[in-house]
């Protein structure tokens, strides 16, 4: 990726410098169907305060054909280079820049995508710009705080459909396939799009109190069958009552598009007014509530962008945690309060999933504060994680409960309305929330948003004879953070809930007997409220997960919940003793032995769906990278026994009967298993109630083919079932995973030796490639792995690089040689942070891995 960095000072010197009124965009796709490259075209015009000044606009382009500035032609030859276009002798006041070039379509996700369906063999577009990929399609000045009116005008095949930020004009008589789009209001170039092809669609309309927003969900023609438009319609309508009403700031755009659009490589992203979604969410066959709750939490965060992030945008990326923690705490409140909400228990998703992602995250060797130093576009890069999304929005509603519901969204109102189609950095918002709450938030922001690593609370409970608490406090500890963090321990500020549990004698359910909200502060805080009554039999730190924190069971309620940890009545204490459970299975302080025996004991009771499938991977990846090695294939042989009979015994045609048929397949490994794997694709076995459909056969044939009982026959075979885009996909991870050298070798070529695979292809193979029971006919590609790494990194574009290096890292070799390779890879190859980054945390994978199985093995 050389030339196509931008500093964060180089953006601050062209903020200073210059502001951008306007861009006129005109595109020439009518030759999409067959690819290669289209004519761009791009009339900027910008004010400027000094004469004589120089600057540059971004561009990524094989070819630029014309650079006229102000009149005068520029030799593109000379002014061209480093992905950028130098703007030499400016004038005081209004410029205006003319460039002609032909851009390329990708197949990488970032800049103009085009994906052709095997169904109709049509070709589909979208556009994808962030972080810095609208220069990947027009001349641009790519950072957020250049704000323009953005005016595209698109010529493609007659017939096709056309979606920008604007309302889709009709083509004029006289110029069929041509495309002219009013121009958007001030925004900036990373939320412009288009997406283009025969699209379907369906569309409504948000009608309330005199206001009405134009509805649109667009998918390919081969997806038509499958798309709920309702339930979608339903979600978004919610959102678009509940942000507007807690906003106070009527939906800024003129009409609000859905497309869920192929081989996209993220979630969705908040283009204003054309949201592209990835279209695995538009569900083939079926899927467990879980499914249907992730998408609609992708859905609300989307719609809450179009005002954090799309009305008001942040000055520069270090505040790109508080677009996307704002529009993931909205997510799940909205999910959580919004009335009729399917959702009400999203706290305890969040809590099971988010959560557990950003305790993760902030463990590793590249924690950070969630106040990022972005110093320049590799850092942005990767930097949409667990911290920026999952940490913030937890430390969100962490400073909700510390300044109050209510005043936190008097706050934002405040802030909506003083810096609309602006932009704005932490202090703006900070300032409106101490404003309306009276809070001084200057320290809170400090000690937390500007340090890193995580807390962790403990009780200390003294009783007497009779069982009587006698003395209660908690104690904050700051563990030191990973080696070759940067930062120091700190304790901070945390409001929690207490939660007192008993055992119901009459249900059998650990009912809450009493709740008490407080402040933690420092090392110890005595909680003398709970001195004299007696000790329940559970004690539960951060009920309602209030705060940001590691928390841990004094010796009693850690016995008691491992007893009874199914038998909780609501969901949110279960999820948190689950997560804490897990978490100490990843520092070693529980055997991966006792975690499957824990789980095994409650999951049974589990009803949250979702909880249910976030165990079924954790027990996997426990067993598979923290057991013993020499206990390993006894504890799979005992999970997997477990997953066939809750199989059987689960509910016909429910949500658990479904995730445990997927878990089942995951690990099936006697010849039994195998057998009823077979069977039930070929139809000589049931499970009465359990559909073998689309996606359930690939979740069968893939494991088939990953222990040899299928070969290329039988995935050909099943690919002429479903000729479809994601049938290619599922045959192409069938084929990766067979466990023989020459099957790894073409797999590995196809990714490393060639660059032709398209970004969802290659994400396929990769997880069909690495198999955690093929370690042995995996080793051979450690070396080749860091042999091939910097020339990956240094040749092909952000996202392919980053899969390829996330995902073929050796993380299964859990061994000191991997850590040894690694270490002397780090220290010969120079790489850049980004991608010193990225490797650094897969090598703490391993060491992480390395003490768990010494725990295990210990526990022996």
């Amino acid at each position: 990726m050389p030339g196509t960095n931008l500093t964060r000072d180089e953006a601050q010197q062209r903020a200073k410098l210059l502001t951008v009124d306007s861009y006129e965009i005109d595109l020439d796709l009518s030759g999409a169907q067959e690819g290669g490259t289209y004519r761009s075209v791009t009339t900027v015009r910008f004010d400027v305060t000094e004469t004589g000044a120089e600057s540059f606009i971004d561009l990524v382009a094989p070819t630029v054909h014309e650079v006229t500035l102000n009149g005068d032609p520029l030799d593109p030859d000379q002014v061209f280079k480093d992905s950028r276009i130098a703007l030499p002798g400016l004038l005081e006041g209004r410029n205006v820049l003319r460039v002609v070039a032909d851009c390329a379509y990708t197949n990488t996700g970032e800049g103009l995508h085009r994906f052709v369906d095997p169904v109709d063999e049509q070709a589909y577009l979208y556009t994808q710009f962030e972080v810095p990929d609208a220069r990947r399609v027009f001349a641009s000045f790519e950072q957020p705080d250049l704000k323009a009116t953005f005016q595209f005008t698109v010529k493609a095949p007659t017939g096709w459909t056309v979606i920008s930020n604007s309302p889709t004009p009709e083509p004029k008589d006289s110029l069929p396939n041509v495309w002219a789009f009013e121009p958007t209001p001030r925004i900036s170039s990373y939320i412009t799009a288009l997406i283009v092809g025969p699209y379907h669609s369906v569309h409504s309309v948000y009608e309330k109190d005199g206001q009405s927003v134009p509805l649109g969900i667009y998918c390919r023609p081969s997806l038509a069958e499958f798309l709920d438009s309702d339930a979608i319609f339903e979600v978004t309508r919610q959102g678009f009552d509940w942000f507007q009403e807690k906003f106070d700031y009527a939906y800024p755009f003129k009409k609000y598009d859905q497309l869920f659009v192929p081989e996209f490589n993220a979630g969705a992203m908040e283009n204003a007014g054309a949201v592209t979604i990835r279209d695995q969410y538009v569900f083939r066959s079926k899927v467990t509530d879980a499914a249907y709750e992730v998408r609609a939490e992708t859905i609300l965060h989307e719609l809450a962008h179009m005002w954090f992030g799309d009305l008001v945008t942040m000055e520069w990326w270090n505040d790109l945690w508080l677009n996307e923690s704002f529009a993931t705490y909205t997510s799940i409140a909205c999910q959580s309060y919004a009335p009729g909400s399917r959702w009400p228990h999203a706290w305890t998703t969040f809590a099971n999933s988010m959560k557990t992602w950003a305790y993760r995250q902030d463990q590793l060797p590249s924690t950070h504060p969630i106040m990022a130093e972005i110093n320049d576009l590799d850092d942005v890069l990767v930097n949409f994680d667990g911290i920026t999304y999952a940490k913030g929005a937890s430390v969100l509603k962490q400073l909700v409960a510390y300044v109050g519901m209510d005043e936190f969204f008097k706050g934002v109102q405040a802030y909506f309305k003083a810096h609309a189609y602006g932009n704005t950095r932490l202090s703006d918002l900070l300032g409106a929330l101490e404003e309306t709450s009276g809070r001084d938030l200057k320290t809170w922001s400090k000690k937390w948003l500007e340090t890193a690593g995580i807390n962790i609370l403990r009780p200390e409970i003294e009783t007497d004879a009779e069982g009587v608490i006698t003395s209660f406090a908690i104690r904050q500890e700051a563990p030191a953070l990973p080696a070759g963090a940067k930062g120091e321990p700190t304790l901070r500020p945390h409001r929690i809930a207490v939660g007192l549990y008993e055992l119901d004698g009459d249900s059998g359910k650990l009912v809450r007997a009493d709740r008490i909200e407080l402040d933690v502060d420092g090392e110890l805080t005595a909680v003398p409220q709970l001195a004299g009554r007696r000790r329940p039999d559970v004690v539960l730190l951060n009920d309602d997960d209030l705060s940001y924190a590691k928390v841990r069971l004094d010796e009693r309620s850690l016995a008691f919940v491992t007893e009874h940890l199914g038998d909780f009545e609501s969901s949110l204490p279960r999820a948190l003793c689950w997560a804490s459970a897990w978490d100490m299975t990843r520092d070693a302080e529980l055997a991966t032995r006792d975690y499957l025996s824990l789980v095994l004991s409650g999951i049974g009771k589990e009803s949250d769906i979702g909880v249910v499938q976030s165990l079924q991977r954790q027990v996997k990846l426990a067993i598979e990278l923290y057991a013993d090695p020499a206990a390993r294939e006894a504890l799979l042989t005992r999970w997997t026994d477990a997953t066939l009979a809750h199989l059987r015994a689960a509910a016909p045609g429910s949500d658990h009967q479904l995730a445990w048929a997927r878990a089942f397949a995951a690990t099936a490994r006697t010849p039994e298993q195998l057998d009823l794997l077979e069977g039930l694709l070929d139809g000589t076995q049931t499970i009465e109630g359990l559909v073998v459909d689309t996606e359930l056969r690939w979740a069968f044939v893939e494991r088939l083919a990953a222990v040899g009982r299928f070969d290329e026959t039988e995935i050909a075979g099943e690919y002429e079932r479903d000729r479809t885009a994601a049938g290619e996909r599922h045959a192409a991870t069938s084929r990766a995973a067979r466990p023989t050298p020459e099957a790894k070798a073409e797999a590995w070529a196809s990714v490393i030796e060639s660059d032709k695979l398209p970004n969802a292809v290659q994400e396929a193979v990769i997880g069909g490639f690495v198999q955690t029971d093929q370690r042995e006919l995996l080793a051979p590609y450690t070396e080749k792995f860091f042999e091939v790494l910097k020339d990956i990194w240094d040749s092909r574009s952000h996202e392919i690089a980053q899969q390829i290096v996330i995902g073929l890292y050796p993380s299964i070799q859990v061994s000191e040689e991997t850590l040894a390779k690694t270490d002397a890879w780090l220290a010969s190859a120079e790489p850049n942070a980004a991608l010193r980054r990225l490797v650094s945390e897969s090598r703490s994978g391993v060491e992480r891995a390395l003490k768990a199985q010494a725990a295990d093995a210990a526990a022996a």
